[in-house]
């Protein structure tokens, strides 16, 4: 890595930056510090000794693999009051009443949860209960009732997700499901299909001296901060950056990386190319690149006709369609396509990065389809500085789908088949259910219709991470029981149901006796060792609380001794995952498939090839004086929000971030009231002149959530659209 300064990189020449908008990250260190007084030492030793509970990078401590540096940011500094706080009051659920009416924030920061709770129908409040009597209610409700799990991604280890997803298969069921279903579960479904691995297929440090890297709907500036500072050595190693985007993200274009004095002083220009498209729109733009690098000849014909198969389809596909189509879609040029395609078959090497902004859409399939066509165009793949990145928000989400606790997939990814429940049920003992089980959002509907019974939720807000918060609301009213494992209070907690609702308290992975492991986005399976802090009441760790309940309601005994059995299980389940046994001490850790996948050039596919995707254009219309908008994120975490405004943008909660053109054309000031209908949905808030691409707007989640219609999913993956078609009135 180079050390000489490179003024070609500065982002100002004003000391700090003084004077522009940007967030203070000096001001959050000691936002931090403040925030833990009285637990100073534990949260110190929680930084040194534990793995980030925060985004996917992943750490040993304040380390990682990729740089000699310090790795630290904000996200896990946010964090740390929630895995150091004290007990709350547990007077205060007696009646919940004056409880209803506070936000999120104000509910997190009452403290831990400490002891199991249970508020039966028509009480006013949560009464505490002893283990036993949790357990043995709980149990007896589960055991003829139709049941279903969801585990967040909040910090949950893989030895949760492994025993909570082989807990419920014994209970007969597949309606287990994670996190990872209303983020990435579109690139899983993708991947698997066309290069047959649901994961990236690189490493981080590949970032850093590659030619290119480009991000595709992706912001790491705000959701994975200290991914920045491998971007500022990557532009000191030369690596050019591009950006697609509905909306040119501030910290995406300039960043001040605080543990490094030559960003932190004079900031680092992130951005080479931006390349704007419309929300929804990305098909139509890749697709462009693709048909520009077939009739330039800029593709890697070696590759292709060695390592995949059905690139004749794909180039057809593209070929057919229109630039004017192409252009119409994406609200970009047949100019601005070209441009990238030439720095893609200029590179030599690259990496394609993409997130939510992919993601979250009814072909969210097809978005991650067109992204891998590119790389395979190019063979950017199983070699040095090149890869295809779904980059992950949360520390538990890779794992979490790789554990098996996934309504679609059994440990290790496999597909759910009589063939592969078959396997299982002869390692465990007991019957595995051999059809798909009900997804997150599938089992929101069912209790709406009234169709389940049981909903065991750990971890997660329903009300705040699907559409339709209402629609959510009525489904949790109508179940017979709600079990909420946390380890702090949520508003969902507080919905009123048919029936009992149990809060049963959990631990942090820092408390748990053995210590547990996380994957990393680049596939490092990272070991976080029990730290010497305080402990709360009476809390479990939820592999115990699930194994306890289903082995309490069933005849099968699915306990654990502790989490090192746990890991032995799951390295006989997960064959990829082997190692995972030996991880017993801190800087323990294992990078499944090294450092690249694919580097002998064989693909997981029962061929070895790689496919190619025919992807059609998607229908998407949008009728004259409407707008396409999409929510996004802003100085928070998951559905944490932090701070009231974002630090890079200047944008409140409230904020309805548009492009110049629209707000002089319509006659909007900034500040000014408006409200956004989509059918019978409606949001209000305030216009944010901001750059985004003309006919699109942009709204935080998950306030903006009510504008979603939770019918909207796209048809493999099942994850959530989270864009919604809306016209605009001025108030």
């Amino acid at each position: 890595m180079s050390k000489r300064l490179d003024p070609r990189n500065w982002a100002s020449w004003r000391p700090f930056g003084l004077g522009l908008r940007k967030p203070n990250n000096y001001l959050e260190l000691w936002k931090a510090f403040k925030s833990v007084k009285g637990n100073r030492r534990f949260a110190w030793r929680i930084l040194n000794q534990g793995t980030c509970d925060g985004c996917a990078l992943g750490t040993q401590g304040m380390r990682d693999w990729t740089m000699p540096e310090i790795h630290l940011c904000n996200i896990r500094l946010r964090l740390l009051p929630l895995n150091t706080m004290p007990a709350l009051d547990i007077a205060l659920l007696e009646d919940v009443e004056g409880l209803s009416g506070k936000k999120s924030a104000e509910l997190r920061d009452l403290g831990r949860l400490p002891y199991p709770m249970l508020r039966r129908n028509g009480e006013p409040g949560f009464t505490r209960i002893s283990w036993d009597e949790a357990l043995d209610l709980a149990a007896e409700q589960v055991r003829e009732a139709r049941v279903g799990a969801y585990l967040t991604s909040r910090g949950v280890p893989n030895e949760n997700y492994f025993a909570a997803q082989k807990a419920m298969r014994a209970l007969g069921t597949n309606n287990v499901d994670n996190a990872a279903r209303i983020c990435h579960s579109p690139s899983t479904v993708a991947l698997k299909q066309t290069i047959g691995a649901a994961a990236t297929t690189c490493s981080y440090t590949d970032w850093i001296g590659s030619d290119l890297i480009v991000f595709i709907g992706s912001n790491p500036s705000n959701n994975q901060p200290v991914a920045m500072k491998y971007l500022y050595h990557a532009k000191k190693a030369g690596t050019r950056i591009a950006m697609v985007n509905a909306y040119r993200e501030p910290g995406m274009d300039k960043y001040w990386v605080p543990s490094n004095a030559e960003s932190a002083l004079f900031g680092t220009k992130i951005t080479d190319e931006f390349f704007g498209v419309n929300v929804g729109g990305d098909i139509g733009f890749l697709n462009g690149v693709l048909k520009h690098l077939i009739e330039n000849d800029w593709i890697d014909k070696s590759f292709i006709d060695s390592a995949t198969k059905d690139f004749e389809a794909a180039r057809q596909v593209v070929a057919a369609q229109s630039w004017e189509s192409l252009e119409a879609l994406s609200g970009s040029t047949r100019q601005e396509m070209l441009k990238l395609a030439q720095l893609l078959g200029e590179a030599k090497s690259a990496v394609l990065v993409w997130s939510m902004g992919i993601t979250q859409h009814t072909y969210g399939e097809e978005n991650v389809r067109a992204i891998v066509n590119l790389a395979l165009a190019r063979g950017f793949l199983g070699r040095d500085h090149c890869g295809l990145m779904p980059i992950r928000g949360h520390s538990g989400v890779q794992g979490g789908a790789e554990m098996g606790a996934y309504a679609t997939g059994l440990p290790g990814g496999l597909p759910i088949t009589p063939e592969n429940a078959a396997k299982f049920t002869d390692m465990w003992g007991f019957e595995v259910p051999a059809t798909p089980g009900l997804t997150a959002t599938d089992m929101i509907d069912a209790a709406h219709r009234r169709e389940l019974d049981v909903l065991i939720s750990s971890g997660g807000n329903f009300l705040e991470v699907l559409p339709d918060p209402a629609y959510c609301r009525e489904a949790l009213e109508r179940l017979k029981l709600r079990v909420h494992i946390d380890i702090v209070l949520s508003s969902q907690m507080l919905v009123p149901s048919a029936g009992d609702v149990l809060l049963l308290p959990a631990q942090t992975r820092y408390e748990m006796v053995g210590g547990v492991t996380e994957t990393s986005t680049e596939r490092r399976i990272i070991f976080s060792p029990e730290v010497e802090g305080r402990r709360i009441g009476e809390a479990w760790p939820e592999w115990k609380i699930f194994t306890e309940l289903v082995s309490r309601a069933t005849s099968i005994d699915v306990r654990y001794t502790g989490t090192p059995a746990i890991r032995e299980d799951i390295e006989r389940a997960v064959p990829f995952y082997e190692g995972i046994a030996g991880l017993r001490k801190f800087g323990d850790n294992v990078q499944y498939g090294g450092r690249h996948l694919f580097a002998d050039g064989r693909f997981q596919t029962p061929d070895g090839l790689a496919r190619f995707s025919a992807v059609e254009l998607p229908r998407l219309e949008r009728p004259d004086g409407s707008f396409m908008v999409a929510t996004r994120r802003g100085k928070q975490f998951n559905s944490m929000v932090h701070e009231r405004r974002d630090g890079f943008n200047g944008a409140m909660r409230e904020a309805v971030l548009m492009s110049a053109y629209d707000a002089d054309r319509l006659g909007l000031a900034d500040g000014a009231a408006v409200r956004l209908s989509s059918g019978e949905r409606t949001y209000t808030g305030k216009v944010l002149r901001a750059p985004v691409m003309p006919g699109n707007l942009q709204i935080h989640w998950p306030e903006g959530n009510v504008l979603l219609d939770e019918s909207r999913r796209s048809p493999d993956a099942r994850i959530p659209d989270y864009n919604a078609v809306v016209t605009l009135q001025p108030l």
